[in-house]
């Protein structure tokens, strides 16, 4: 007994959304559903997968999964297919990949664990500005003069 393989076709619309438009796009359905703490962050020059990420946090599965949902319903209206949703089933991470813009909307507890922003910017605030807290430290540890 034998099956064929189910093809998804994604196609794209000629020429299609610019970068800013489908973030501007993503952003909007976001915040139309009300999603929480939502992030922005521009990858371009640490990874060849996206230019941008947005992190945004639902209140439950159930909001996690509208959210998402509400991502690709807006950019369908760009006649912009998404690549690929993964996590909808369980929906305490639903990451939509729009090419250029890859969403992750997560529960607060598992937004937490991973830590994604913490990870994708490291490295973006050079030493000694806000939130560097080491170089305070390795000050208090300096011995002084006592002269």
């Amino acid at each position: 007994m034998t099956s064929e393989a189910q093809v998804i076709k994604t196609s794209h619309p000629n020429p299609p959304p610019s970068v800013d438009v489908l973030l501007a796009n993503v952003l909007e359905a976001v915040a139309e559903i009300k999603a929480v703490d939502v992030t922005e962050i521009d990858v371009r020059g640490k990874t060849s997968v996206c230019d941008f990420m947005v992190i945004a946090s639902g209140t439950s599965s159930r909001h996690v999964k509208s959210i998402a949902n509400e991502v690709v319903k807006f950019a369908k209206r760009l006649d912009y297919q998404p690549l690929g949703v993964e996590g909808e089933r369980e929906a305490e991470w639903v990451l939509v990949d729009l090419g250029d813009v890859v969403v992750h909307v997560m529960l607060p507890r598992v937004r937490e664990f991973y830590a994604l922003e913490r990870l994708w910017t490291v490295g973006d605030q050079p030493p000694g500005e806000a939130g560097d807290d080491a170089g305070d430290a390795l000050d208090e540890a300096a011995p002084r003069d006592a002269g």
